[in-house]
């Protein structure tokens, strides 16, 4: 195991330890009332992403469990009790505006009461960290933006957190309790956006594939290429070999090897805000402030190519 991988697991440990401790001092009658304010002001206070077994910590004590997962890996490993949910149940249908969220907040807050989401419970969301498209860090990113203050991903995804055995995931009972308070420093329009090109203050981070920085469609985009000054990097690369989010410090690093320091804003954006959505949850995480493009390049390649323009070619 090398240094880094040590050093992320004690990271793990000290973490776990912690959560284990004040659990143990809550009463029980009174850990799902409190279990977001403790999540989010003492255990986790700028953690967007959870250790499973800080996750199995807070289902135990009442959290919802979001299985995010695409149908077809929803089938192959069922996770029981979880309320299940993809990514387009809150953003808008037509293929232009497909990645953004939809503008009548009393219609997202009818949606995530359905879920059985409430404002004051901890929300523990699950994807495939391997096999998915990042739609753990696009649900976690949108109920934050919602104003949910203890949405959480589980580091490692489904298999991270189903390795000990069965987590123990309850039923949920009803709908929820949810208010939206959304929070504008999460997330940016195209109008937004393209008045920060070249703003020195602010890098814009392209997170798809080589190819469709390049100026590839595989996704059905109107116009291929990536927004002038964006530079690249998969959102995979986030990521260690067995799925796990790289510990804070490599997370930076990596940014730095981009010439982005931690102190600027970063804008991602993907092809629909979902892979950028998981960015923009992991440097989050990190300590950056991070806004993601929702719209992303179905929304942006879809507007006039005088006032949206893109750049082909890897540089």
């Amino acid at each position: 195991m090398t240094t880094a991988r040590v050093s992320h697991s004690r990271r793990r440990l000290v973490i776990s330890a912690l959560a284990a401790a004040a659990l143990v001092a809550t009463p029980i009658a009174l850990r799902p009332a409190i279990a977001a304010q403790q999540a989010n002001s003492q255990l986790f206070p700028n953690a967007w992403v959870i250790p499973a077994a800080d996750a199995r910590k807070l289902i135990a004590g009442g959290a919802v469990v979001l299985d995010v997962r695409g149908a077809d890996l929803k089938k192959a490993s069922p996770l029981a009790n979880a309320v299940a949910v993809e990514w387009p149940y809150f953003t808008k249908e037509s293929k232009a505006q497909k990645g953004q969220l939809l503008e009548d907040d009393a219609e997202l807050k009818r949606r995530v009461e359905r879920l059985g989401v409430s404002s004051g419970k901890p929300v523990v969301v699950v994807a495939d960290s391997l096999n998915g498209w990042g739609e753990d860090g696009r649900i976690v990113w949108t109920l934050r933006t919602l104003g949910h203050p203890a949405a959480f991903f589980v580091d490692g995804g489904i298999a991270a957190l189903t390795r000990d055995g069965d987590p123990g995931i309850a039923p949920v009972s009803g709908k929820g309790e949810f208010e939206v308070k959304r929070v504008s420093d999460f997330e940016i329009t195209k109008e937004e956006l393209r008045q920060k090109l070249g703003d020195k203050n602010v890098a814009i981070l392209d997170t798809r594939e080589p190819r469709e920085y390049a100026g590839e469609t595989p996704y059905g985009e109107a116009r291929g290429g990536h927004v002038p000054g964006a530079r690249h990097i998969f959102y995979k690369d986030f990521l260690d070999a067995d799925g796990d989010v790289l510990p804070p410090d490599q997370v930076k690093a990596r940014l730095a090897a981009l010439g982005i320091s931690p102190d600027t804003e970063v804008i991602s954006y993907c092809t629909g805000g979902i892979r950028s959505g998981f960015v923009t949850a992991v440097l989050a995480n990190a300590g950056i402030k991070a806004r993601n493009y929702a719209g992303s390049m179905w929304d942006w390649s879809s507007a006039d190519a005088r006032d949206y323009p893109l750049v082909t070619g890897a540089n």
